[in-house]
């Protein structure tokens, strides 16, 4: 089964100032997307993928300069894949603050002509909400077939369901959490401290000094890959391996594990914007839906009239099952129309991007009974 094969990335410009709800505007912004599939007369076949942390536009496919840089859900999107785009019309975009070519931290702040930097204000979940909604309205979409992400791109199809419940006919949210814990929130921390305190960080103007906080980067996305997999996996995988196949007695890389967190921290912090970095592991921070309703999740949900899939993954311990059955047993309270899947699959939190038979299974089981 062949993917989309070859895209391209398109560009939006919006000249209207966007207001955060932080209360700071940014005057104006470019939001950078790709599209898949064809939009249907009607234009009810749209569904919306929101990516998380590290992720990008670029959700399947590959350049013509670049065969082997496969869009990072490229396994769910395509011709008889889960998200088929013989039938729907698929569009990923590059969140707000973003370091793949939507206006953030390394686009030219209008007010100096130097690059953002820290200077470029914290945004939230409703924030990217409000910035796709422009998207949307610009590709002549009013309602969305269907909204989803895993992780942090499953609170946005959350969050999406709750801002603006006219627009949003399915909310698929997956591996994800109704807000943080308060350990997510530290490990969220101590990922931003080793960025802010690598001494090429330059109180967040490193741009302006020839340098990136590469240090910082490398260990803060060495953390974090940490808890994207389950221990079994890495038992599997690597056990306690080690390189040479002999204790060598000193602090340079001796286990298989720690090649491979080495490799994945370099590999990141080539290719990210540690700015960036902080701002969505702020957004995740400050992802709570229920904070302005006493804690009260059913109240957060109950504007929502779409009808969801959540699912979450045994192995995972970020964002844990149980997690996602609050979001299921909120929505049941308010008697709105909730699916949920268990899925037992070993690869931790990133088993959502992961292409495991079940899991793919579920996704386009519930997808084909979408009425467009």
């Amino acid at each position: 089964m062949s993917g989309v094969g070859l895209v391209a990335a398109q560009r939006a410009h919006f000249a209207a100032p966007l207001a955060l709800r932080s209360g700071a505007v940014v005057p104006a912004f470019d939001l950078v997307y790709e599209t898949y599939g064809r939009l249907n007369a009607a234009r009810s076949n749209a569904i919306l993928v929101c990516h998380a942390l590290s992720g990008n536009h670029h959700v399947a496919g590959h350049y013509a300069d670049d065969a082997h840089n496969l869009g990072w859900w490229d396994n769910i999107v395509g011709p008889g894949r889960p998200l088929d785009t013989e039938r729907f019309f698929v569009v990923g975009v590059n969140n707000l603050g973003g370091f793949h070519g939507s206006t953030g931290p390394v686009s030219p702040n209008p007010a100096t002509g130097k690059p953002w930097g820290a200077d470029f204000p914290l945004v939230t979940v409703d924030d990217w909400v409000q910035a796709q909604a422009r998207l949307a309205d610009l590709l002549g979409i009013d309602s969305w077939a269907a909204v989803i992400g895993g992780s942090l791109g499953g609170m946005q199809a959350l969050q999406w369901a709750i801002n603006l419940p006219e627009r949003v006919r399915h909310s698929l949210v997956i591996a994800a959490a109704p807000k943080l814990t308060a350990q997510n929130i530290a490990f969220n921390d101590v990922a931003r401290q080793a960025i802010i305190t690598d001494p090429d960080f330059h109180g967040g103007h490193y741009y302006e000094h020839g340098v990136r906080p590469l240090r910082g980067l490398r260990l803060a996305r060495m953390l974090g890959h940490i808890t994207y997999l389950s221990d079994d996996q890495m038992a599997e995988k690597f056990g306690r391996v080690l390189k040479s196949g002999a204790f060598t007695f000193g602090y340079d890389v001796e286990f298989e594990i720690e090649s491979y967190l080495r490799y994945q921290g370099d590999k990141f912090a080539g290719v990210f914007d540690a700015n960036t970095y902080l701002l969505m592991t702020k957004a995740l921070d400050y992802f709570d839906p229920a904070h302005h309703f006493a804690g009260d999740l059913a109240a957060a949900l109950a504007p929502a009239r779409a009808k969801f899939l959540i699912v979450s993954f045994t192995t995972d311990w970020r964002f844990a099952p149980a997690r996602s059955r609050e979001i299921v047993n909120a929505l049941l309270k308010n008697k709105q129309e909730v699916s949920y899947a268990e899925i037992d699959c070993n690869f931790g939190h990133d088993s959502f991007l992961m292409d495991d038979a079940q899991y793919h299974a579920l996704v386009r089981a519930y997808l084909e009974r979408v009425v467009l």
